[in-house]
């Protein structure tokens, strides 16, 4: 899958929710790399057989103060994982429901949710 193809996937996925949602995307880039950099794993933990589809990066909507965004904040990151994705998938449209899911379960941390929430409203 070109990079192109994977990244119009992760816009469709975005485009998918619904409008009150998009709106309220506030301060989040949202990027695709193809795998997790050393710093990434580390902060997370992570050893060596362990995928990362994705990782949100932030502070979450529902922790932010009244002066957040003021000043030099930096904006939340949502990274979209693309290499470990297609490992995990078997054909593009496994692929494409794949970037899905993992686009929507790193959004929904944005929102607040924690990892038990985000798989207990899969």
């Amino acid at each position: 899958m070109t990079n192109e193809e994977f990244s119009r996937y992760v816009d469709q996925a975005i485009a998918s929710l619904p409008q009150d949602f998009r709106e309220k995307l506030d301060n989040v880039a949202i990027v695709i790399e193809d795998f997790p950099n050393q710093a990434q794993l580390r902060k997370l933990n992570m050893r060596g057989a362990m995928l990362l589809l994705g990782l949100y990066e932030g502070i979450p909507r529902t922790r932010r103060g009244s002066g957040y965004g003021v000043g030099g904040t930096l904006p939340d990151k949502i990274t979209i994982f693309k290499q470990p994705i297609l490992q995990v998938t078997r054909s593009e449209r496994e692929t494409i429901e794949q970037i899905r899911s993992t686009v929507l379960h790193e959004i929904a941390h944005h929102f607040g949710m924690d990892e038990k929430a985000v798989k207990n409203s899969a």
